[in-house]
Order: C-alpha cells, then structure tokens, then sequence
C-alpha cells in the first residue's frame, strides 16, 4: 500500500483504463493542456495526445451529446464535467438518450459512457455551484450513480465504472480531491452495487456516503467516548443500492440515522429511510433519523456556510436521539 491523493486515485483509474482500452478516451473543459480543473487528467494529455484526451467548449450538453453517440458507436467515453452544477445543462442528453437507449432498443444499443466530476459544497461557491443532486440522476431507471468517500473506492470504483456496459454517473466529493489515502501498487476493482462497511458497531447504524462518511467516522469517535458503539455503512453505489448491507446493520444494532449532504425533501436518504422503515419495521427500536442540508440555497458567505450542511455535532445529536439519549 501507498498513500496517494483521492485526484490521483481517479487519475489512476483512468490512466489504466486508457492504457489497456484504446477505445477509452477523456473529454471535457480543460481537461488536456490544463490537466483538468481538479488535476484529475494531470498529465494524460501528454501520454495519449489530443484524440484521446479532448478539451471542450463550454458545452455540457454539446459534449454530452457527443460522447453519447460515441459510446453507441461502441466507443468508452468518460467525460468530464467541471461540476454537476453544469450538468443540469445536459440532463435531456443524459435522462432522454443515454438512460434510455438499451430499452427503447430492445437491447440492441447500449450506451457505456461515464459522466463524471465534481459534486456537492466547495467552499464559498455559492448556491449554483454547490449542490448535491445525486437524487436527479439516482431516480432515472437505466442510470447507474456511484459517489466514493475515499482514494481507495475512488479507483477501484472508477476502473468498475468505465468498463460497465451501462451509462454511469459518477459524482466526486469537491472537497475529498485533495484528501489522501491507502490505495495498493496493483490493480483492482470495486463491483458494482456492493457497499462498504467503513466502522463496526453495535448501538446504531450510520447510513453515509461520499464526503458524509468522514463526518459520520468523527461523530464516531465523538460517541464512542460516551459508550455508544456506531456502525457506518457506505452504500459507495447510490443505484443499484446495496441493500443487503444496510439491511444486516439495521438488523444488529436495531437503529439508523441517513446522512447525506443533499437537501432532505425527495433525495436519496429519504429513499433509504423510506426502505428501512417499511422493510426492517419489526428491527427498530426508534424512528430513522435524518440529517441533511438545511432546506435553502447554499449560502455564498464563509461564515454563514458551515450552518446550512450538515456537521459532526448534527450526527451526534440525531444518534443519541434514536438510542434515547
């Protein structure tokens, strides 16, 4: 094992499959000569040139839309979008085309692309570049929707991702690119649909993903002082969800809290809280908790930020309220 860079994981990850694939190619804005507005592509334009490695306008629904037809033409486009923020610009590209093609088809076209790039609060951004819309993409039958929490998922999610015959969304926490972790010298890959048991316990099941699983591993800690034994379960695949997982860890501890740091109304969180309540009914000993984004706009101001997402103190609070505390 190695620590690298979550950035260096995914570039990794795409290196590789570029390496071994000549039908894999990058495109995006600035994703050649600039190697990417996170580094992410740092250095594969060199490596592979610019029939490989392709720089955009600033087009999300032009370059969608391109690498839409190339994966149809059997082509393994991963492309980049600076933000999810600007992927809303290609929602019809992706939702209309993309997630509907091996359906309408009869199975006869499929579409093997990776969308991906960075989500959720970047600090100090404001409300149109900092949002997490998981949801919007995790609710379209025919998307796949992964969200890793560090370098190690990162690459071998990605790896997963890029040789999926399906199209994929792949949505990176903006603030984990600069985050580091183990990742090994060979290679692997992370299945689909299999989450991650980030902490054991016993008391109460934390249900977290992407950046939210740091915050759940320090409320953690925080209650472990006070007695009480938390277990986080990172789904790491939004959709397909790896039920079974969360399933046998609501089962043993008996209590569950959701934390995502999207917005609480129609999102991801209220779907797993929704499939715990109704399945695992007879297992509770409380009501599932939430913790979510407040329900505004993200704020622009340093100081004003950290108040609308969620914080370590929110999950401890929403813990020690479902063990009765």
């Amino acid at each position: 094992m190695r620590e690298i860079l979550f950035r260096q994981a995914l570039n990794e990850a795409i290196d590789e499959e570029m390496a071994r694939d000549k039908d894999v190619f990058l495109m995006g804005e600035e994703v050649a000569e600039y190697n990417g507005a996170y580094k992410v592509s740092q250095g594969l334009w060199d490596k592979y040139g610019d029939k490989r490695v392709i720089d955009t306008p600033i087009a999300e629904a032009g370059f969608a839309g391109i690498g839409i037809g190339a994966a149809f033409l059997g082509l393994k486009p991963v492309i980049e979008m600076m933000t999810f923020n600007f992927c809303v610009l290609a929602l019809d590209q992706i939702v209309n085309t993309a997630a509907k093609s091996l359906y309408m088809s009869n199975g006869q076209i499929s579409c093997p692309i990776v969308i991906r790039g960075a989500g959720g609060a970047g600090g100090a951004l404001g409300a149109q570049h900092s949002q997490s819309l998981e949801a919007q993409y995790a609710h379209i039958p025919g998307l796949k929707v992964m969200m890793p929490s560090t370098p190690y998922d990162a690459k071998g999610m990605l790896k997963t991702a890029i040789r999926d015959p399906d199209p994929v969304i792949f949505i990176e926490s903006e603030v984990l690119y600069g985050s580091s972790g183990e990742v090994p010298e060979e290679e692997y890959m992370i299945p689909m649909g299999v989450g991650d048991i980030k902490r054991e316990g016993t008391d109460c099941t934390i249900v977290a993903w992407s950046r939210m699983v740091g915050y759940a591993l320090k409320a953690a800690e925080v209650l472990a002082e006070d007695g009480i034994s938390v277990e986080i379960v990172d789904p790491r695949t939004i959709r397909p969800l790896d039920k079974d997982i969360i399933y046998n860890s609501v089962r043993k501890t008996n209590r569950a809290v959701i934390v995502e740091e999207a917005w609480g109304f129609a999102s991801v969180g209220a779907s797993i809280s929704e499939l715990i309540s109704r399945e695992m009914f007879d297992h509770l000993d409380a009501p599932v908790g939430r913790v979510n984004q407040r329900d505004i706009p993200t704020p622009y101001a340093f100081n004003l930020e950290p108040l609308a997402y969620p914080t370590v103190e929110n999950i401890v609070s929403a813990v020690r309220k479902a063990c009765y505390l």
